[in-house]
């Protein structure tokens, strides 16, 4: 039986195909005007067709791209189509709604572009699925990809909803007050004040009387009662930062406080109840100065209950992806600007950094690049000229393999975290599958010859995956 020719599709069945699928499509004319509206662009926007068509599209779709980077206005002023393009609309309920859209000119029959047309896909499930992949490495202001960081992240509600005093100990610029912040908002005492104090930038008059408070007359100018730090934080968390500056004297004060649950403010006579959790913080060993002689025995073992370590950044680089995102939505937000994200280059180049300054130097380093690159990508080229410079290493081409052993250690670091399990690893990365697939096998990546997923095989079954 011989195959008949295909003919074009009729303008009927065209409509029927455009009613059928699940992505929204509209068009416009010249004017800006809705010319067609699906029924799947019915669905996503909760609009009626007979509503929506007439009104200019930004009167329909209220998305945050028809004030300044419209896909279909780029479409229609250079002649070239867009494709998936993330944005967010605002439907009926004025609730946003994350899509992607895809633009391109429309022509009739005779090749004249009579206006434009924009499809767009409704990503609030994808979206929801990223926010819950994305809860997994978050609590409260802090995230991490890192397995040390995990371990913390395990203990947190258990530590979070005991009352015991706690030793966070790690270097400067590592996120001390932010893990302090968070086992507050997880506390019992969340809905009390946290008060951070930095010890070791006041001396010690100025510290008891910030800390404990004083009477009126207890000091020249003292005209009337002011309450200290730990009058304020009743009820909630006080977070004594640097606690390894405060002087042997100041010591025996706060080891009172400790001990007894009691203060007394200057100029009174009459002790007060300290109903307030008590959190310190040191980039300092205090073992090692309690060796020393500086720093007392007795209120160490008072403050060591809880004993939480913060590693540097440079021992949990996994996190500078994550961290580089937070902080330039966080700026995006504060400075009202477009910076896209960062190139995998950039990351590259963030990757070799040592980070003394750990993660305040990484954020100081964004923040530079925002300046340098105000819109788009952030490139190798925004970069402060110590983190941009490649490692001097003989020739440029040296480079190369450098870069390429950082991303290698990054999935296998992924892998291990998820048990060799490809998919879950992929996800973790926040790239698709068959790009990992490639991506192991353009830096050689040795496998175990089962991932994650396989179950030893039982007696007259078949192996599980």
């Amino acid at each position: 039986m011989k195959d008949r020719p295909s003919r074009p599709i009729c303008r009927h069945a065209t409509e029927i195909i455009l009613e059928s699928i699940s992505d929204g499509v509209f068009t416009v004319d010249h004017n800006w005007r809705i010319t067609s509206f699906n029924r799947a662009a019915e669905q996503i926007t909760g609009i009626p067709r007979q509503e929506a068509i007439g009104k200019h599209c930004w009167a329909v779709f209220r998305s945050n791209m028809c004030e300044s980077d419209c896909a279909l206005r780029r479409t229609m002023k250079l002649g070239k189509p867009f494709i998936d393009t993330s944005t967010h609309i605002v439907n009926s309920e004025k609730r946003l709604i994350p899509v992607v859209v895809s633009t391109s000119l429309l022509k009739d029959e005779d090749g004249t572009i009579i206006g434009g047309v924009e499809t767009f896909r409704d990503m609030s499930v994808v979206e929801e699925l990223r926010k819950e992949l994305d809860a997994r490495y978050q609590i409260g202001d802090m995230v991490s990809r890192s397995p040390l960081m995990h371990k913390i992240f395990g203990i947190l509600p258990q530590v979070a909803d005991s009352d015991s005093t706690i030793l966070i100990q790690g270097e400067t610029g590592t996120g001390k007050e932010l893990l302090a912040r968070a086992i507050h908002d997880l506390s019992p005492r969340c809905d009390k004040p946290f008060i951070p104090v930095n010890c070791g930038a006041l001396p010690d008059t100025l510290l008891e009387s910030e800390l404990f408070g004083y009477k009126a007359g207890a000091f020249t100018n003292a005209t009337k009662d002011k309450p200290g730090y730990f009058e304020l934080a009743r009820g909630g968390t006080i977070f004594l930062d640097e606690i390894g500056d405060i002087s042997p004297a100041f010591q025996v004060r706060l080891l009172r406080v400790l001990q007894d649950g009691i203060f007394q403010p200057l100029g009174a006579t009459k002790s007060v109840k300290a109903d307030v959790r008590v959190i310190a913080a040191t980039n300092k060993e205090l073992m090692d100065m309690v060796h020393a002689g500086t720093f007392r025995q007795d209120l160490f073992y008072r403050i060591n209950v809880i004993r939480l370590e913060l590693p540097p950044l440079r021992d949990r680089k996994e996190d500078i992806p994550l961290l580089a995102k937070r902080f330039i939505d966080r700026l995006n937000r504060l400075r009202k600007k477009d910076v896209s994200g960062i190139s995998q280059e950039a990351i590259a180049r963030l990757m070799l950094h040592n980070y003394p300054g750990n993660i305040r130097e990484l954020e100081n380093i964004i923040e530079y690049a925002f300046v340098i690159c105000s819109k788009g990508e952030i490139t190798p080229e925004c970069l402060p000229d110590s983190i941009k410079e490649a490692p001097k290493s003989g020739s440029n081409t040296a480079t190369v393999p450098d870069l390429k052993s950082i991303e290698a250690q990054m999935i296998m670091d992924a892998l291990r975290r998820n048990n060799y399990n490809r998919l879950a690893t992929a996800r973790e990365l926040g790239i698709h599958k068959s790009t990992l697939f490639r991506k192991i096998k353009a830096l050689g990546i040795k496998l175990p010859r089962t991932d994650g997923r396989f179950r030893p095989k039982e007696p007259g079954r078949g192996a599980e995956v």
